[in-house]
């Protein structure tokens, strides 16, 4: 982890003192922020307040107060996290990731290559570029 915050000048990186925590609320709350449009935003908003702010993101209040802060709807995302598609969506997700290998997060798919951890990153882009080459698009 340190060579890598340093390749990367992760300068705002802080050990979460709450780590691990229990993350399914945060896993509903990306679905549901997908369904709401602002997966990205909200994507964002989790992983500073986790891993640069030292939030406990296994509490409502928390993920309510971060959400907030990011200029999202807390109150919309919070009550779509409760909604049964989107529980059902995390689980079929998980088993699909689980089904093709997957064991934790980060884990990336290049086609039915399974790469696992942030340190893979440069592995995960040079097998994308092989298979571009292989398989140009016109």
């Amino acid at each position: 982890m340190r060579r890598f915050i340093e390749r990367h000048g992760l300068t705002r990186f802080r050990r979460n003192p709450h780590f691990p925590v229990n993350t399914l609320k945060v896993m509903r709350g990306a679905i549901a922020a997908q369904k709401l449009g602002c997966f990205e935003h909200y994507v964002e908003a989790i992983y500073v307040a986790m891993w640069e702010q030292e939030r406990n993101m296994g509490e409502d209040s928390v993920i309510f107060e971060v959400v907030d802060k990011a200029g999202l709807d807390a109150t919309g995302l919070l009550a779509a996290m409760q909604d049964s598609d989107v529980k059902a969506r995390l689980l079929e997700n998980t088993q699909r990731s689980y089904d093709r290998g997957a064991f934790g997060s980060p884990s990336f798919f290049i086609g039915d290559e399974l790469f696992f951890g942030k340190d893979r990153l440069r592995e995960v882009e040079e097998e994308i570029m092989r298979q571009q080459k292989q398989d140009p698009k016109p």
